[in-house]
């Protein structure tokens, strides 16, 4: 099990894919694919693949504007 190093106070900015699949209640291959059609964005960052808070509650904008 992976341990958690979490700092209290902080605010995360970035989310690593099952993040914010579970922000989003979906799951992480909905997260990849919205991702790759390009109505999620995210950054990389070395190797991992990690999603803007802002870009979820762009998303849900988006679902919310009928758009998506």
């Amino acid at each position: 099990m992976r341990e958690e190093h979490n700092v209290v106070g902080v605010t995360p900015v970035l989310y690593r894919v099952d993040e914010a699949a579970e922000a989003l209640r979906l799951s992480r291959s909905v997260v990849y694919e919205l991702i790759r059609s390009g109505r999620l964005r995210s950054v990389k960052e070395g190797r991992r693949r990690l999603v803007p808070v802002v870009a979820l509650a762009e998303y849900v904008a988006l679902l919310e504007s009928g758009v998506a």
